[in-house]
């Protein structure tokens, strides 16, 4: 389930700037990769992608999770 408008994330050591242009993308990111454990966007995020995967929510929902996640951990370069 791809987004109209890729995100991206400057993520990994050293920092990469990456585009994340999907929700399983996104979900990847954010279980592999994340810098943070834990937090209320991410810990949104991961529920609005599952429930994207379930049907029960548009893929622009989890966009909208996921950047404020990116936020969150400081890794948002571009939404």
């Amino acid at each position: 389930m791809s987004w109209k408008n890729p995100v991206l994330i400057s993520i990994g050591e050293p920092p990469v700037a990456t585009a994340i242009d999907s929700v399983q993308a996104a979900s990847w990111a954010m279980i592999e990769d994340w810098p943070l454990d834990e937090g209320p966007a991410l810990d949104r995020a991961l529920l609005v992608c599952a429930s994207v995967a379930d049907g029960k929510r548009k893929p622009e929902d989890a966009r909208t999770a996921f950047v404020a996640a990116a936020a969150e951990a400081g890794i948002l370069v571009r939404s």
